[in-house]
C-alpha cells in the first residue's frame, strides 16, 4: 500500500457516548480493520478518535463511529481529513481529557 492510500482521520463523537463501552467498542473494530491511532473521553462529554490506515478502512470505522455500540446515542460525528503520519504502531485508549498525539 502506497503513502497515498493512507489517511488521517480525527473526530469527535456527541451524544451519550461515555460510560457506555463507547470507547472498547471502537479499539475492537479499529484493531480489526488494522487501524493504528486512539480514542479517548473528553471533558465536554464527548469522545475523541483519531485513526490512521487505508482511507476505505478508516470510513468503515467512521461508520462505527456513526452507529456506535447498542448502548450509545450518537447525535453528531465532526469528522476531519489529515495526511497520514505513521506516528503509532497500534490503536488504543487514551486517559480522560488527553491532548495531542
Amino acid at each position: 500500500m502506497t503513502r497515498g492510500e493512507m489517511a488521517r482521520l480525527e473526530a469527535s463523537v456527541r451524544g451519550r457516548v461515555q460510560g457506555v463501552g463507547f470507547r472498547y467498542f471502537i479499539v475492537s473494530h479499529a484493531e480489526r480493520l488494522g487501524l493504528t491511532g486512539w480514542v479517548s473521553n473528553e471533558q465536554d462529554g464527548s469522545v475523541r478518535c483519531v485513526a490512521e490506515g487505508p482511507r476505505p478502512d478508516l470510513e468503515r470505522l467512521l461508520d462505527t463511529l456513526r452507529d456506535g455500540p447498542a448502548s450509545a446515542v450518537v447525535e453528531r460525528v465532526v469528522e476531519d481529513w489529515l495526511p497520514y503520519t505513521g506516528h503509532w504502531g497500534s490503536f488504543g485508549i487514551r486517559s480522560f481529557g488527553h491532548r495531542g498525539d
